[in-house]
């Protein structure tokens, strides 16, 4: 097995453990299958304006 079909092999097997089946996998997208598999997107941090506005809209 040449390092190119490892590297597919393991992508359809990525794609089977989140449900995507065969013909799913090969209609995605490049852009697509990066989405799929990055991590989850973080927010910024809150700056000390947004926490203060924030903080007068909803006071405890």
């Amino acid at each position: 097995m040449t390092p190119q079909d490892r590297q597919w092999s393991e992508m359809m097997q990525a794609a089977a453990r989140m449900g995507v089946g065969p013909e799913g996998f090969w209609r995605l997208s490049l852009k697509e299958w990066r989405m799929l598999t990055a991590g989850p997107v973080q927010a910024a941090p809150l700056g000390r304006g947004e926490l203060e506005r924030m903080a007068a809209a909803w006071p405890d």
